[in-house]
């Protein structure tokens, strides 16, 4: 399948939404650490999901996942 469209691509997007489905199966990973929000900005070029984290100490760490499709060669 030819990609006809990187900004943002549909293959992008899809991804930014299957990481905000599973984010409680992501959390049981952090050691820890538990997501106190998650949120995505799907209209960027590159979509992102940022994660806001409360650590064992109740101190926030913010994260953010870009997503980047390569142009097919």
């Amino acid at each position: 399948m030819k990609t006809t469209s990187y900004n943002p691509s549909p293959l992008e997007v899809d991804l930014a939404n299957a990481i905000l489905i599973l984010q409680k199966e992501i959390e049981k990973h952090l050691q820890d650490n538990r997501i106190v929000t998650a949120e995505s900005n799907l209209g960027k070029d590159n979509p992102l999901v940022r994660f806001i984290l409360e650590d064992k100490d109740g101190d926030h760490h913010e994260l953010v996942v870009r997503i980047v499709q390569i142009p097919d060669k």
